[in-house]
C-alpha cells in the first residue's frame, strides 16, 4: 500500500471520528473544545510553517502548506471570538 494512499485513510478515518466526537459533546463543554481545537489549529500552523519554509518542497508542498496556514489561521481567530463571545455571556451585567 502506498504512502498517499495511507495517509488519505487516516483522513478519512480522522473525518468521521471528528464528527462524531464533536456531535457527542454536551453543550455546556463546547466553550472549553473550542480552545482546545484553537490550540491544534496553532500545532498545525507551525507545521505548516516548517513544511512551506522548506527549500526542497515542491510547489504543491508551497501551496499546500500556504493553504493550511490560511485556513487554520482563520480557524484560530474565529475560534478565539467565539469562545470570548461565549465567556461573556457568563459576565454579571453592569447596573
Amino acid at each position: 500500500m502506498s504512502e498517499t494512499l495511507l495517509a488519505f485513510y487516516v483522513f478519512v478515518l480522522s473525518c468521521f471520528i471528528g464528527y462524531y466526537v464533536i456531535w457527542g459533546v454536551t453543550p455546556s463543554l463546547h466553550t472549553p473544545l473550542v480552545a482546545l481545537t484553537n490550540a491544534i489549529s496553532g500545532i498545525v500552523i507551525v507545521g505548516a510553517l516548517l513544511v512551506t519554509g522548506l527549500e526542497s518542497a515542491g510547489t504543491a508542498a508551497e501551496l499546500m502548506g500556504f493553504l493550511a496556514v490560511l485556513l487554520a489561521s482563520i480557524n484560530v481567530f474565529g475560534g478565539f471570538l467565539v469562545t470570548h463571545r461565549m465567556l461573556s455571556m457568563f459576565k454579571k451585567k453592569a447596573k
